[in-house]
């Protein structure tokens, strides 16, 4: 990473690159990331201070881990859960989950080994996910008598159809990076090591995009995905006025009248 850095507890990491590109780094690298509640709270937490932060327009999700995006829960504290202890960590870990889905800004998963359970579910919730040759994905919760709870069973549907989800969460089964991107669980596939900086600049060229736009772009795919056209195209309309009379859809318009790059006011 580069650049300017945030710590929001022991293992999560926010660092700029440039002005307006975000690095979210899962730092937990003696767990592989693990899920903990402890590292579910830090991930809301930076979730939460992305989301206010106007000058973000491109979110990528990294890995510390040299041998894993993040394996999903962490059993070994779960082993001694109790009842009450698992009712006490559901909000905590639904929290962060959804604070990575909800990011306003375009989102980038940057995979690399293995990306499993909850680890997938944290890549699942990003727009787009870039793996490399090393990556190994699944939502393997049923093998542990559970089901995915950080979205899976509803975002997993929306990337691969009905039957294909069912059929990869009831095998449990993991699926390595050429059978991922050929199923569509990933978008896009690089060489080994190469997942973060790849990521990185697919956000940079995102980020040069209108922030307004990218804002509200992301709200209209998101909300109108699922609805019948009639629907869709009206939450399109609603998105569409946002920009139409912003301060950034003047300056795209000047700028490309007067063939230079946008500045954008980001109003």
């Amino acid at each position: 990473m580069s650049g300017t850095e945030t710590r929001y507890g022991e293992w999560i990491a926010v660092r700029r690159h440039g002005s307006h590109v975000a690095e979210l780094a899962l730092d937990r690298p003696k767990a592989m990331n693990a899920v903990s509640t402890e590292l579910a709270r830090c991930l809301a937490e930076a979730c939460d201070a992305l989301s206010a932060d106007r000058t973000v327009r491109a979110v990528v999700v990294t890995s510390t881990n040299e041998r894993a995006f993040c394996v999903g829960a962490d059993l070994k504290e779960r082993n001694s859960f109790t009842g009450a202890d698992f009712a006490r960590q559901r909000p905590q870990t639904r929290a962060a989950y959804t604070g990575v889905l909800e990011l306003p800004m375009p989102t980038v998963a940057a995979v690399h080994g293995y990306a499993l359970g909850g680890g997938f579910e944290i890549a699942l919730s990003c727009d787009l996910i870039v793996a490399d040759r090393t990556a190994v994905v699944g939502l393997p919760e049923v093998s542990v008598g559970v089901i995915p709870g950080g979205g899976g069973t509803q975002l997993l549907p929306r990337r691969v159809g009905a039957a294909r989800a069912a059929e990869l969460v009831f095998t449990a089964r993991r699926v390595e990076a050429e059978e991922a991107e050929r199923l569509g669980l990933v978008d896009l596939l690089v060489d080994a090591g190469g997942d973060t900086a790849e990521a990185l600049a697919l956000a940079g060229r995102i980020a040069a995009n209108s922030p307004v736009g990218l804002r509200a772009a992301k709200r209209a795919l998101r909300l109108g995905h699922g609805l019948d056209l009639r629907a869709g195209l009206e939450v399109e309309d609603n998105a569409w006025r946002t920009v139409a009379f912003s301060g950034d859809r003047a300056e795209g318009v000047a700028a490309f009248n007067e063939k230079r790059t946008p500045d954008w006011p980001g109003e």
